[in-house]
């Protein structure tokens, strides 16, 4: 339905609904790679694994003073993901997690729920990996939901609701899979972005 969940805080029990009236979207091929996260990419010793650590990457993202992420919120994530429909990216430098991010998939729409570092890029490599992934599974729509200056730099646009409604009403009739890609590297993601651009 285009709606996510929200609380106020980690300690508010209530949950609200939220359906922006502008939608922060990424086109999969609109990944921006600057010069120092292509040489980040290429030099770092990170690692990347899916679905291995879910509710830690859950839990770093709700790791931050204000977070919306609830008790509750946090135990339906636990539970899309136990069902197939809840997919992470892990970002390791040895055995510490230092990043990831999480989200949902729906047909061929993946939608981005939170993410977050522990070291200098690994969020971003994170995400570049992710829209590696999703192009390679058949996904057509990577909802973002709010439009950041962050995510904007990375190449992330804005649409209106009607767009967006349309975008995904067509992905959800589509066959995508988050998991058959083979895993990709840092150096493979980056080596494939550019040669795209």
């Amino acid at each position: 339905m285009g709606i996510f969940p929200m609380a106020e805080h980690r300690d508010d029990p209530e949950i609200f609904w939220v359906d922006p009236r502008m939608r922060g979207v990424f086109p999969l091929d609109g990944f921006h790679i600057s010069r120092s996260l292509a040489r980040a990419m290429r030099k770092t010793a990170f690692t990347i694994s899916i679905n291995t650590a879910f509710d830690d990457v859950v839990a770093g993202c709700a790791d931050r003073e204000d977070t919306w992420i609830n008790a509750e919120i946090f135990a339906l994530y636990q539970a899309l993901h136990a069902s197939g429909a809840a997919h992470s990216i892990e970002v390791w430098d040895g055995a510490d997690l230092v990043g990831g991010v999480y989200g949902v998939t729906l047909g061929g729409a993946f939608f981005g729920e939170s993410m977050f570092s522990r070291r200098d890029n690994a969020s971003k490599i994170a995400l570049a990996c992710l829209v590696d992934r999703l192009g390679h599974g058949g996904f057509s729509l990577f909802d973002t939901q709010f439009l950041t200056p962050h995510l904007a730099s990375l190449g992330a646009t804005e649409i209106t609701r009607a767009t967006y409604h349309m975008h995904l009403k067509a992905a959800q009739i589509q066959t995508a899979d988050f998991t058959r890609p083979a895993l990709a590297s840092p150096q493979d993601v980056v080596q494939r972005m550019t040669q795209i651009s």
